[in-house]
């Protein structure tokens, strides 16, 4: 993959470890517009206190003390919300954690495929020293077509360490065979039996349920054939199972059968992999989208995943944000943003979209005791905005800077 990172800004990413040694440990951020993630009130005039990349202290500014010798950054007029984090994205090396860090989203819960040197960072990134995107890690998408298969897969992701294991039950629209029930209730047992949680991908209500009963630990798709029903909704709540709806990777399967507006917006172009631009507006290319008739299924499956978002959201389902960003065309970062959108546009609320992708997606990906919400004991990942996303979501594109550890994010 392609980056359009300067050579000065990669190796600043790289070399996490020379940020603390050359800068203070303690920052206070002052003056700001506190969304602190959890359920309270905005906090005006507050001050963020970060000490070795946690927060200290996060409220009202009469009411944390600076302690002498802390660098000040006035942030005065702005909103500070936490970092977002992606429970479904793909990293495919470590400049997109680059791109992701620049884009606002601190965390990606990368969902397969992920080579040596992304299993890398994540080794490297307990540290206040982080200046850039976080990551958690499924390795090779698990495969199998019988129970032996799958006890095998499953130890070969086990030994790698991985924080989750990924599967795929999908025909890919009537394409492809799916894996058979005797493979992933093999992967569940065998998962669960090593300490491992398990993402399926979907697409349709029947199997969403079967996966269900298998004991799935994660749907890591909406449903998109159908409407959900009151029995799926009361599956979820009984497990505890998060949905992550994924409502740009719809998007992306039919956006491009011309060139979206958004290939204009400077924003976007900033941190964009020019070479997936290039792909994605050839006009060959664009022709065959426009006569595909699985992108127009995908863009009817988009407005069934948009109510089904909505209904379990108002059934008190929790939802964890994830676009499956990271194959070409589906813009890391910038996609997620979008996603916020499209969440609202669905009938969330700006401080449910908001939710889904700090605190509860923190809870649903089991990181919310380091990450989700800007509490002391936390790392200090946050975004800093120009104007208020409770007001207007669109409003978390206007990024002023992203500080991870409590260490500013080269963008």
């Amino acid at each position: 993959m392609t980056s359009t990172l300067a050579p000065v800004a990669v190796a600043l990413f790289l070399a996490t470890t020379a940020i603390a040694n050359a800068q203070p440990t303690v920052r206070a951020f002052t003056g700001v517009r506190l969304i602190d993630g959890t359920d309270r009130a905005p906090i005006a005039n507050a001050t963020l206190l970060v000490k070795d990349g946690r927060v200290v202290a996060a409220g009202p500014d009469s009411a944390v003390t600076i302690p002498s010798g802390a660098e000040r950054v006035a942030l005065d007029g702005k909103t500070v919300i936490p970092g977002l984090i992606n429970a479904h994205g793909h990293v495919t090396g470590v400049r997109d954690l680059a791109t992701y860090a620049a884009y606002g989203v601190t965390t990606v819960y990368s969902l397969g495929g992920e080579p040596a040197d992304v299993f890398a960072a994540r080794a490297s990134q307990d540290m206040p020293s982080l200046a850039r995107s976080r990551v958690f890690v499924a390795g090779p998408v698990l495969t199998p077509t019988t129970a032996d298969e799958a006890r095998a897969q499953v130890a070969g992701v086990a030994a790698q360490r991985v924080d989750i294991a990924k599967i795929r039950v999908d025909d890919n629209l009537g394409t492809a065979p799916k894996m058979p029930a005797e493979a992933y209730r093999a992967v569940m047992t065998e998962s669960h039996r090593r300490g491992l949680r398990v993402a399926a991908h979907l697409f349709y209500l029947s199997d969403a349920k079967l996966l269900l009963e298998a004991g799935a630990d994660l749907v890591a798709h909406s449903v998109r054939d159908t409407d959900v029903d009151a029995a799926f909704i009361a599956a979820l709540k009984s497990t505890g199972v998060c949905v992550s709806p994924t409502l740009m990777r719809e998007v992306s399967a039919f956006v491009y059968e011309s060139t979206p507006a958004w290939f204009d917006d400077p924003l976007f172009l900033a941190h964009a992999n020019r070479a997936w631009m290039a792909t994605v507006s050839d006009p060959a290319r664009q022709a065959s989208v426009r006569a595909s008739a699985s992108a127009q299924r995908y863009k009817a499956a988009l407005d069934v995943a948009s109510r089904n978002l909505k209904r379990l959201s108002d059934a008190g389902v929790m939802i964890a944000m994830g676009t499956d960003t990271g194959p070409v065309g589906r813009f890391q970062g910038y996609f997620e943003l979008m996603e916020l959108e499209l969440m609202v546009k669905a009938g969330l609320t700006p401080r449910q979209a908001l939710a889904a992708a700090t605190r509860d997606a923190a809870r649903c990906m089991q990181l919310d005791r380091e990450l989700g919400t800007l509490e002391p004991g936390k790392w200090g990942d946050f975004v800093v905005l120009d104007a208020d996303p409770l007001a207007d979501i669109s409003n978390v594109r206007r990024i002023n800077s992203v500080w991870i550890d409590g260490n500013r994010v080269v963008r």
